[in-house]
């Protein structure tokens, strides 16, 4: 058999192993994969491709904990008169979310959360109301008005600035790593944006020596290490300030025309396999929602409206997931990034460059969460940016409001990646535990990568009242 040939083979054995992992038959995937290294002559790349699928295993089961009896358990604490056929029927439709492993159901870490945001009977049914604890932009408030009032008089798009000092952390475990082994460390870091966010500046760092990525990095971090030391938790710090501005596009859409395949364009409107794929379900959906529409901007608009449509719920780790988007699709409910990555495979597929963005959302020290939004290029008025997740403001009496995300921001986020699954830098040497963001940061090891259930990580955020006005 050719070189060629081997290794199509090889890439079909670890096609054939994802899709095993993905219908739940891991006892089958794991004889795939140790027929398939016993193999001689793998490539390393293969190798390391069934190596990750092993690993994606274990990871899946680290968010799939819960047994039927437990679920069960967990619900009617909450609806003590539930009865067997509603738990059966919240199952069948996967409101509950769970996964048939080798026979037996286990449910996610947030299956039972998630159920009260996507099924209004389940909520109806709860004995007490959940407790919500959304961000300070997630509804209009005086922000966006500030931001608009000074759009509007300035004509400028970049407007209501914020100066901000931030201190993030990377705790890990007490002896996860042996004593006196160096642990490998890498905090995320904001990369500079005209307009958006500008004047960066690197207070301190624990340990002091680091390492800070260039500017053209796409994922940016601080990089440092040091020596284990026993029973005692390994922690890095960075404290750094920066200025970040709303963003405000005052867009005619009658004035919008289609982008076109610019060489500069043409990395943002194809396929991007495995999370951005025109499969059979994605056009399918993307013609019910667009129907005749031609205007670029209104096509884009019906489609933002359809993805926010799509409950919010807790997700599961992204690396466990083969295909982001079409897990978005299906799945009944979705967390911004994957929200984000169904936007950009529609409106890619529908000619408009759409391209990622993410980092971290805050208030003045009393909130954060991680987060993810994108740009579309809208001709001519370029690259704008569209948070589907914060969504828009239905009811709101000036439509700028209503539309603040469909073309803005607010000022309360950092972007520390402006692209997902690239190379950190410096490169780490095993995996990825986040295959597709950079929020929490990664830490690993010469044993190898150390996983989120191994370190924890903190974030804080506070305004400087410096510059709060102004623009």
């Amino acid at each position: 058999m050719t070189s060629a040939a081997l290794a199509g083979r090889a890439g079909e054995t670890v096609d054939e192993v994802a899709a095993q992992i993905d219908a739940g038959h891991f006892k089958e995937a794991n004889a795939g994969i140790d027929g398939a290294l016993a193999q001689s002559g793998l490539a390393p790349e293969t190798r390391t491709a069934l190596e990750f699928q092993r690993e994606r295993m274990r990871r899946i089961r680290l968010d799939f904990p819960i047994t039927e009896p437990e679920a069960k358990a967990r619900l009617r604490e909450l609806i003590p008169d539930m009865t067997d056929a509603e738990f059966d029927g919240w199952k069948a439709s996967n409101q509950l979310e769970h996964m048939v492993i080798d026979g037996v159901p286990y449910y996610f870490s947030r299956s039972v959360s998630n159920l009260f945001r996507v099924s209004p009977q389940a909520t109806a049914r709860r004995a007490t109301p959940a407790t919500r604890n959304d961000g300070p932009m997630e509804s209009a408030n005086a922000y966006h008005d500030e931001a608009l009032a000074q759009a509007r008089a300035t004509g400028k798009s970049s407007v209501a600035p914020r100066r901000v000092r931030v201190t993030q952390s990377i705790i890990v475990n007490a002896d996860a790593v042996p004593a006196g082994k160096a642990v490998r460390a890498w905090i995320p870091f904001p990369r500079a944006i005209p307009g958006q966010q500008e004047d960066i500046a690197l207070i301190s760092s624990a340990p002091a020596k680091h390492e800070t990525a260039p500017e053209s990095t796409l994922q940016r971090t601080v990089y440092m290490e040091q020596p284990a030391v026993a029973k005692t938790p390994t922690k890095f710090s960075v404290t750094y300030e920066l200025t970040i501005f709303g963003q405000v596009h005052q867009i005619d859409p009658s004035k919008v025309v289609p982008a076109g395949n610019s060489a500069e364009l043409a990395p943002y409107l194809g396929e991007r396999p495995p999370h951005i794929v025109f499969s059979d379900d994605i056009r399918a959906f993307s013609k019910q929602v667009v129907g005749d529409e031609k205007n670029p901007y209104r096509i884009a608009q019906k489609l933002y409206q359809a993805v926010d449509r799509i409950p919010w719920g807790g997700a599961r780790e992204y690396s466990t997931i083969s295909n982001i988007s079409h897990y978005a699709l299906h799945a009944g409910h979705a967390d911004c990034g994957q929200q984000t990555l169904l936007l950009m495979t529609l409106l890619r597929l529908n000619g408009i460059p759409a391209r990622w963005q993410s980092g971290m959302v805050y208030s003045d020290g009393k909130y954060d969460n991680l987060h993810d939004w994108g740009f579309m290029y809208l001709a001519p008025y370029g690259w704008v940016p569209v948070d589907v997740t914060t969504g828009q403001f239905a009811g709101a009496k000036d439509p700028g409001v209503e539309w603040f995300y469909f073309g803005g921001l607010d000022a309360y986020r950092i972007a520390f990646n402006d692209d997902y699954g690239t190379q950190l830098v410096p490169r780490k040497q095993h995996f990825r535990s986040e295959t597709v963001d950079s929020q929490r940061g990664e830490v690993e090891w010469q044993g190898g990568n150390l996983y989120f259930d191994q370190w924890d990580y903190t974030f804080e955020a506070h305004v400087l009242p410096s510059a709060t006005a102004g623009g």
